[in-house]
């Protein structure tokens, strides 16, 4: 088996030991044992539970989200771009479903880890992404309630009666449209901004008008 392989059945059986058992009751021992390897073999790839989780987390979580970011980055910021933003981020989601997992259930574990300030940035730069700084504060909480749906909802909805996939797409809809009213409202208030910078120069612009004459 080659070292790739290998590597990704560590990741794999670990992240499945973490999530069942939690991070903290779970130990390099016993992963090497579930493999069917020695230490040594294991300590080859990795030589610290932390290790294999920031790996993890690498490969699922953080180079998929700066993936997103850096696609983002050279579009224009529409509410086209913001719905798809939302779109991969689903995606990428449920491609690492079991590591959300883990998240959820190990958020102390997490914020000891030096990979959960790494996670924690990614998630503030796709924020950044859907929401406007001047957007009024109701809306900036949908664009953060948009996020928290599309990568809480696999795990707080996990005993209702509908597919990985049904849950996936029902939360994207509603992502997409908490973000649609956050950026129409943004619109909305922009158009009446310039009405009423319009409304407020008519007056002198007549005023003028009638000195002259």
């Amino acid at each position: 088996m080659s070292r790739g392989n290998t590597r990704q059945r560590i990741q794999d059986v670990a992240l499945e030991m973490f999530a069942e058992r939690g991070y903290e009751k779970s130990s390099l021992r016993e992963i090497a044992e579930q493999l069917g390897v020695t230490k040594a073999a294991l300590y080859y790839h990795f030589k610290t539970k932390e290790d294999i989780v920031i790996s993890i987390v690498d490969d699922l979580a953080a180079k998929p989200c700066a993936a997103i970011v850096a696609w983002a980055e050279h579009q224009p910021r529409t509410l086209e771009t913001k719905l798809e933003v939302l779109r991969r981020y689903s995606g990428a989601v449920s491609h690492a479903a079991r590591l959300f997992r883990f998240m959820q259930e190990n958020q102390a574990a997490m914020r000891e880890l030096s990979i959960g300030e790494t996670m924690k940035s990614h998630i503030f730069t796709l924020l950044d992404l859907l929401r406007d700084e001047d957007a009024a504060l109701a809306d900036q909480v949908r664009c953060s309630s948009a996020l928290f749906t599309i990568h809480a909802t696999p795990y707080t909805l996990r005993e209702i009666g509908a597919t990985s996939e049904e849950k996936r797409k029902a939360a994207l809809e509603v992502a997409q449209e908490l973000v649609t009213r956050a950026h129409q409202d943004g619109e909305a208030g922009t158009t009446e901004t310039a009405k009423g910078a319009g409304t407020r120069g008519t007056p002198k612009a007549a005023e003028t008008t009638g000195s002259a004459a």
